[in-house]
């Protein structure tokens, strides 16, 4: 199969990586760490002002008429340049709920897999209009003065405040099962994406730093051991942007492979690789690399947070092995 990308897709790639650049450069994600739920809801109008929640949306819907393949690549830069917020959520919802495509409702999603006594942690809580829960029977909306939340005052990842809350009331029905097996599908590729994307920011991110830090008269990219782990981190890039690519290329041709398989495959690829180029970032980067000044820990903190999303790497890792 062909991966390469075609000139149509990189046109949009380019496209949303000069808007990512001009809006959504280092210093300004870190500032939405104050934002309610660490939304920027100007920027995030813009954002959506793009196309980037509509684009798989027929046009009838309003959408662009595109495909998961071409929001994969969207997806992938939008994990490049850690942009914070519900990005999957927001996508998955854009043919359901008004507002969303727009940018003016901002949704979060959560799959309703807990019990009576375990808490529900919602992302971006804070930030948001509504949620989605995913349900076995079908997908529920909930207002979001409907919850009672708590918000705990340090999270994992600063650009991902969370609220917690114990039970989930009725909410309303906006969708059937089937659709909300398909959306959990279609949120499993696209946090593939993102994690793709953060696999390959913090390569970069490690090879620009071993490009020009010196050290016994050489940069350090001269080192045997600092070589390895970029190649390393390199070559985890390249094979989950396969298996990402494979994966949003099933969700658009079913006669190309099994979406769910694939979409397993792809999160634990990409999963891992987010995982795995964050710490050797921070390896790359040294003693300073464990510091907040440094990007490293953007990137890593935000690979740990996607690993919970629609179902652990655990979760596929099953999946996979059961239908062997």
């Amino acid at each position: 199969m062909d991966f390469e990308l075609s000139d149509d897709q990189e046109a949009l790639r380019d496209g949303v990586i000069s808007v990512l650049e001009g809006r959504f450069d280092s210093a300004t994600v870190r500032s939405m760490s104050g934002q309610p739920g660490a939304i920027d809801r100007t920027r995030w109008t813009e954002l959506a002002e793009t196309g980037v929640f509509s684009l798989a949306l027929p046009e009838d819907e309003g959408g662009l008429g595109l495909g998961w393949a071409d929001t994969a690549i969207v997806y992938e830069q939008l994990g490049r340049f850690v942009v914070p917020g519900p990005l999957v959520a927001c996508a998955l919802a854009a043919g359901l709920v008004d507002g969303v495509a727009e940018g003016s409702t901002i949704v979060g999603l959560i799959e309703d897999r807990a019990d009576a006594d375990s808490q529900i942690v919602i992302e971006h809580a804070a930030g948001l209009d509504a949620v989605l829960v995913l349900r076995p029977e079908g997908v529920d909306q909930i207002a979001l003065d409907s919850l009672d939340l708590d918000y705990p005052d340090i999270p994992l990842d600063a650009l991902t405040p969370v609220g917690v809350c114990r039970s989930l009331p009725a909410g309303t029905r906006i969708a059937q099962g089937d659709s909300a097996a398909r959306m959990t599908t279609i949120g499993s590729v696209l946090t593939a994406a993102l994690q793709l994307g953060l696999a390959a920011g913090a390569t970069e991110l490690a090879v620009a730093y071993a490009s020009e830090r010196e050290q016994f008269g050489k940069v350090i990219g001269k080192f045997q051991a600092v070589k390895h782990l970029c190649a390393d981190m390199i070559s985890r890039v390249e094979v989950a942007r396969a298996a990402v690519y494979f994966a949003a290329v099933a969700l658009d041709d079913p006669t190309v492979g099994d979406a769910a398989h694939a979409a397993s495959v792809a999160r634990i690829v990409a999963g891992d690789a987010a995982s795995a180029n964050g710490r050797d970032c921070i390896q790359v980067h040294g003693g300073m690399g464990y510091t907040s000044e440094v990007d490293a820990h953007l990137f890593l903190k935000r690979a740990w947070v996607h690993e919970t999303q629609f179902g652990s790497l655990e979760h596929h890792e099953e999946s996979i092995a059961a239908s062997m």
